[in-house]
C-alpha cells in the first residue's frame, strides 16, 4: 500500500458548515497530511480556505456573508435573477476576507476542484492554480437556475461540481491514493432520491440536454460514491466524518443558530477524529 493520501469534501451549500467545523479543527492542530484533496462546491471553498490556513475564514463566509439579503434572494429568483448571487460574494469577500494566495502557492498538496461540463454533463476536475483559483472554485458553486450563469474558464462552459460528481471519493481512488478522509454533509444512512418529475428536468434545462441528462444521473452517482464509501476495495481505506444525525442546517438554511450548532458539531467531530489517532 502507497502512502498517497487524499482529503475528500462534499458540497452542500450551507450544509457546507459542517465542513468548515472539521478543517477549522484541523487548522488548529496543524494537520494536513493530505497530498491530494478534491472538493465541490462548499466543499472545495472549505478545502480552499484549510490550505490557505484561514481559520475560521469560512465561518464567516458562511454564517455572515451568505446569510445577507444581497446573496440569498427568492423575490429576485422569481424575477429572473440569481437565487444565489455569487458575483456579489465574491466580490464583497475577495474584498474583505481574500483567502491567502500566497499561502496557497506555497503549499505542496494538489487541489482537484470540481465542476459540470454543461456540454458533456461529465465532471471536469481542474487542478486549482493560484491564478485561477477564485474563478475555479466560483465554476464549482455555480449551481444551475440558481445562478443563472455558466462560468467559462478555458473555454468550457462550467457549472456546479456536484451534478456529476457530488462526491469524488472514486476519482481520488482511482488516481492513486489508498488512504482517503472524506468529510459528507449528509449524517451518514443518507441516500438520495431520483427525479419524481424528469419530464420537468428536461424542460427545465431544454437548452443543455448533457446536463439534463447528468441531473438525472445525479442520485444514482451520489448512491455509488456512498456505496464505494461503505464497501472499499480491499487495498484501500476510507476514514468518514460526517454529521451527527441531529445535524439541522438545510442547502438555504440562514438561521445563525442552527448554522453555529453546526459549526460546532464539524469542530467535535474534527477533534474527534484527531484524538483517534488519524
Amino acid at each position: 500500500m502507497n502512502n498517497n493520501r487524499a482529503l475528500v469534501v462534499e458540497g452542500g451549500a450551507m450544509r457546507g458548515i459542517f465542513a468548515t467545523g472539521v478543517l477549522d479543527s484541523f487548522i488548529q492542530a496543524n494537520y494536513q497530511p493530505f497530498t491530494q484533496c478534491y472538493g465541490v462546491s462548499a466543499g472545495a471553498t472549505n478545502i480552499a480556505a484549510y490550505l490557505c490556513a484561514q481559520y475560521k475564514r469560512n465561518h464567516a463566509v458562511i454564517t455572515d456573508y451568505s446569510c445577507r439579503p444581497e446573496f440569498i434572494d427568492f423575490v429576485r429568483f422569481i424575477k429572473g435573477g440569481h437565487l444565489f448571487d455569487l458575483d456579489w460574494l465574491w466580490q464583497e469577500t475577495m474584498r474583505d476576507i481574500r483567502l491567502d494566495l500566497d499561502t496557497f502557492e506555497k503549499q505542496a498538496s494538489e487541489f482537484y476542484i470540481v465542476t459540470t461540463n454543461i456540454k458533456t454533463g461529465q465532471a471536469e476536475y481542474l487542478k486549482a492554480s493560484t491564478t485561477l483559483l477564485e474563478e475555479q472554485l466560483k465554476a464549482s458553486c455555480a449551481l444551475p437556475i440558481a445562478y443563472r450563469e455558466f462560468p467559462v474558464i478555458d473555454n468550457l462552459q462550467l457549472t456546479d461540481g456536484g451534478v456529476a460528481d457530488s462526491i469524488p471519493i472514486r476519482k481520488a481512488y482511482e488516481m492513486g491514493n489508498k488512504e482517503i478522509t472524506v468529510i459528507l454533509s449528509q449524517p451518514l444512512g443518507y441516500k438520495k432520491k431520483p427525479s419524481k418529475a424528469p419530464w420537468f428536468v428536461k424542460r427545465l434545462y431544454k437548452n443543455t440536454p448533457a446536463l439534463a441528462e447528468a441531473t438525472l444521473r445525479r442520485a444514482e452517482n451520489y448512491n455509488q460514491s456512498i456505496d464505494f464509501i461503505a464497501n472499499p476495495p480491499s487495498d484501500c481505506k476510507i476514514n468518514i466524518i460526517a454529521p451527527p444525525p441531529d445535524f439541522a442546517v438545510g442547502r438555504t438554511t440562514k438561521s445563525f443558530e442552527k448554522l453555529s450548532a453546526g459549526y460546532e458539531m464539524g469542530l467535535n467531530a474534527g477533534s474527534q477524529f484527531l484524538t483517534q489517532g488519524a
